[in-house]
């Protein structure tokens, strides 16, 4: 979350996604970009967003999914934009966890994307493809209707992403994120007045993960104790938490989605209730589930031929039945 954490901030951003993670990991940091060279291969042109506040000034907005999706389109059209790539209009989104979420929130942008005056308007969005997605809103509907409501979705989501100091790691950035985005919110709604200077001084100054690193090694199991006993201004919090996410209006595009059973930082019911919801609307949205017991971070690398071939045939203009759910 910190300036210095974006695409363009590390030494060759132009490489095959690397995690900090995996045992193969060779940086302090994740970098590169899923399936790069794969792509490059087969003559596509690829382009990366560092987002909104990583590089760019302005404290970064993860996990606001309306903004990372606008950052993702804008990307695209810089790239259209530049007559030496070659690129064409057909554009494909794609992308992993807080990526995925930009895809998905980027499929339902269509307002946005049809917005005349930008340097590359008309983009012919042939696709998404969303790895691990996220989509707070769908967790928690109508959950501003009242405060019983926000406070039970609010402690829900807190329970939910409190089971170990990983998973709270993420929580944490997107309150950081999503305050960021609103700043009428306060972070002393949720944490106590230490822990929100300890999460603003962190997530300031330094990189996704190497933060879940920092509370494991400050607080170990104690790391909840930088929360408030109980939540305040919940509506608030719900109604941004809603506004920031993915908007509840019908992809312009098909989307695909793959994921793995074996996945705590992005929970499956997230984009399953996310389908279902599309899906109700007339959209083409699939779910594929990856072979074995992938976890989030596995799912970019096992995923990869699959979505490879995906585009392929997107690019072909190969017929796509709806993948809906039969009810």
């Amino acid at each position: 979350t910190a300036q210095n954490c974006g695409p363009s901030q590390v030494i060759n951003p132009a490489a095959p996604l690397n995690q900090y993670f995996l045992v193969d990991g060779n940086s302090w940091t994740d970098y590169g970009i899923p399936n790069l060279e794969e792509f490059i291969k087969e003559g596509y042109v690829i382009v990366a967003t560092d987002y909104q506040g990583l590089g760019g000034g302005g404290k970064h907005q993860y996990s606001v999914a309306g903004t990372n999706g606008r950052d993702l389109i804008n990307s695209a059209r810089a790239a259209i934009s530049m007559r030496d790539t070659g690129a064409s209009k057909r554009t494909i989104f794609y992308g992993w966890s807080q990526g995925g979420g930009a895809t998905i929130a980027a499929a339902s942008l269509g307002a946005y994307l049809n917005q005349k005056g930008s340097v590359a308007d008309d983009l012919q969005v042939l696709g998404f493809v969303a790895m691990a997605p996220q989509d707070a809103a769908v967790m928690i509907p109508n959950a501003s209707k009242d405060q019983a409501t926000a406070d039970k979705a609010l402690n829900g989501l807190i329970k939910l992403f409190s089971d170990n100091v990983f998973n709270f790691s993420h929580f944490a950035m997107t309150m950081w994120g999503t305050q960021a985005a609103y700043p009428n919110l306060k972070l002393t709604d949720l944490f106590t007045d230490p822990g929100a200077k300890v999460l603003d001084q962190v997530l300031s100054n330094k990189c996704m993960h190497v933060i879940a690193d920092t509370f494991n090694y400050a607080y170990g199991a104690e790391f909840k104790t930088l929360l408030r006993d109980k939540p305040i201004n919940s509506i608030v919090w719900v109604k941004a938490l809603i506004d920031g996410s993915v908007p509840p209006v019908k992809p312009i595009a098909p989307v695909v989605i793959y994921w793995g059973t074996k996945d705590t930082a992005v929970p499956p019911i997230m984009h399953e209730l996310y389908q279902k919801q599309m899906c109700a609307m007339g959209a083409n949205i699939e779910r594929i589930q990856l072979p074995g017991e992938q976890t989030h971070f596995s799912t970019p690398g096992v995923s990869a031929p699959m979505y490879l071939q995906w585009v392929k045939d997107r690019v072909a203009g190969k017929p796509l039945a709806n993948a809906c759910p039969k009810s």
